[in-house]
């Protein structure tokens, strides 16, 4: 799958994500507004807001900045110190290959992965 709107700023891939077709659409159907931002006081994901509407730019793994401030602290509350560590780690690597080979390249292969696993 190539659809842009399953690639968000932050590294992640949205195909991935347990909330997709339940509680969110996609981050770039949403405009960076899923679900959990209703519990921020600006509404829409402070990672989108730097990258799409501030920067003007398509991702994080773009910006000279990376790993910014707001990068290294916006996380799940849920997840445990080393998940996010993990997590971090993870998702720089994505915008790292996601800068070399492009998104749509990048949408392919993460998705032909996930569909590996599957089986």
């Amino acid at each position: 799958m190539s659809d842009k709107n399953y690639a968000p700023v932050c590294g992640t891939y949205c195909g991935n994500c347990s909330f997709l077709g339940k509680q969110c659409k996609g981050c770039g159907y949403v405009d960076g507004k899923p679900f959990w931002t209703t519990q921020i006081p600006s509404g829409v994901c402070p990672l989108h807001d730097c990258c799409r509407n501030q920067k003007q730019i398509e991702h994080c793994g773009l910006c000279a900045d990376l790993p910014c401030k707001i990068f290294l602290e916006l996380r799940d509350p849920n997840m445990s110190d080393k998940n996010f560590q993990k997590s971090l780690q993870i998702r720089q690597e994505a915008l790292k290959r996601r800068t070399e080979i492009g998104t749509e390249e990048w949408l392919l292969e993460v998705s032909s992965n996930q569909q590996d696993k599957r089986g």
